[in-house]
């Protein structure tokens, strides 16, 4: 514990470091603000009895997960920063399979740029096309018979300038996300992500402080379920960093006077390559049925129909899992491609110990991908339906959200890279970061 409060104190002895960190609170503090102001012409009270009961079982309540509640509270922010994800995932997926993108790609420095730039211009689009749909929700949400937009407001004015308002917001966000990543500490937009998710554990702890205190439950079995907490994150932490490290080894080159290669380095294929996104992708699949079929609640097939699709049901949790298992597999051959390591590999004299370069060695890297592929997407199915499970002990829906699923892998996931972006700096200044408290490295 020594150590640990040692680590902390040296983080603010380095004034660029202290800066950078109080640079990033402050940028986070005006997007929770965001989050919390209401769009103009939206009479607060209504909207506030509207939204008590409201479902997160479905695509809006994973919406308002991401955007920490600013989606359900009509905030200036509502769409938060998922736009400019959503941008980013289309050209990524572009760049798969549109030679135009692929070769934007390979270009380095300046085809990074152009990319950047389309994705602005993506998130700016598909913003404005969100905001509208936001726009025709608020103007048919109603409390009792009282619509949360009066009747004076509502028109071509009042659209125009929510649709403006939400965009803008989009895009402040955007740029608040690129300004953290700059001058501040760790990815911005994952930050942003980040602490829209953290902002709901105080409730979430306040939900199961009720229930000790209401005799519900019993304060061993809430140590329990705090201990089974921990163990789950630690196999997060575990599953996040685990790598299997392949040796390449380098051909020695003399160029003038300089003798370049002749060592050995590693491509570290990660468990998880595909990080968060098969159960992003898999849970937006799922919530599609069970919001169709909300639309028809006095159709007693539809309805039957819909038990099925109940987060807590077996059946859900079986076509969620393998959904993931298949979004695993999918998006790990789109994030990597073997192929073009095993060129790159050719081009610079390397070579995998045993194995010949070029085909041989690519069909090698995908053979090994393909294995730990396997354990990690049943891992992440497991992951996402543990707060189906958890929710069924008792657990409070809000508390069940952090035991697993999509809340927990980007909590983990930006947790563990800002503190290995906090090391750096300490290790580069001569200070022990959490080397001697437990460093954050890969296990082989």
């Amino acid at each position: 514990m020594a150590k640990i409060t040692e680590t902390f104190r040296n983080i603010f002895k380095i004034h660029e470091l202290r800066q950078r960190i109080l640079y990033t609170l402050a940028l986070l503090v005006i997007v929770r603000l965001g989050a919390h102001i209401t769009l103009p012409g939206i009479d607060a009270a209504v909207l506030s009895e509207s939204t008590k009961n409201a479902s997160s079982d479905n695509l809006f309540g994973l919406y308002d997960l991401f955007v920490g509640g600013a989606f359900q509270n009509a905030a200036i922010f509502a769409l938060g920063i998922m736009p400019y994800i959503s941008s980013s995932i289309i050209i990524q997926l572009l760049g798969a399979v549109v030679p135009y993108f692929q070769k934007l790609q390979q270009e380095g420095e300046d085809g990074r740029k152009k990319i950047t730039q389309l994705t602005r211009y993506g998130t700016v689009l598909i913003a404005s096309l969100q905001a509208w749909g936001v726009t025709i929700k608020l103007l048919n949400t109603n409390f009792q018979g009282i619509p949360i937009v009066p009747a004076g407001v509502q028109g071509f004015a009042w659209t125009l300038s929510t649709v403006l308002i939400l965009t803008a917001g989009t895009v402040f966000m955007m740029w608040l996300g690129e300004q953290i990543t700059d001058k501040g500490i760790g990815n911005g937009i994952s930050l942003i992500i980040f602490i829209g998710i953290i902002d709901r554990f105080p409730f979430a702890v306040l939900d199961e402080y009720r229930l000790i205190n209401e005799g519900t439950r019993s304060l061993i079995v809430e140590i329990i379920i705090l201990a089974l907490m921990v163990v789950i994150i630690a196999g997060v932490v575990m599953v996040t960093q685990g790598t299997r490290r392949i040796p390449v080894q380098y051909a020695k080159r003399v160029v003038g006077r300089k003798v370049y290669g002749g060592v050995t380095q590693y491509i570290p294929l990660r468990v998880n390559t595909a990080g968060v996104m098969p159960i992003i992708f898999a849970q937006s699949l799922m919530f599609i049925p069970n919001t169709v079929l909300s639309f028809f609640p006095n159709n007693e097939f539809m309805q039957s129909v819909a038990k099925y699709f109940v987060y807590t049901s077996p059946v859900y949790s079986f076509i969620y899992a393998l959904l993931i298992i298949f979004f695993t597999y999918f998006y790990t051959a789109i994030a990597f491609n073997p192929k073009d390591v095993a060129d790159n590999m050719k081009k610079q004299g390397g070579f995998i110990p045993g194995i010949r370069p070029g085909k041989q060695t690519s069909e090698f890297i995908d053979n090994i991908l393909t294995k730990i592929t396997l354990p990690g997407s049943f891992f992440l199915a497991i992951i996402a339906i543990l707060p189906a499970f958890v929710s069924t002990w008792g657990v409070s829906g809000r508390f069940a959200q952090f035991f697993g699923g999509t809340s927990l892998l980007i909590v983990v996931g930006v947790a563990l890279d800002t503190l290995q972006q906090i090391e750096s700096h300490l290790l580069m200044r001569h200070y022990d970061g959490f080397m001697k408290t437990g460093k954050l490295k890969s296990r082989r």
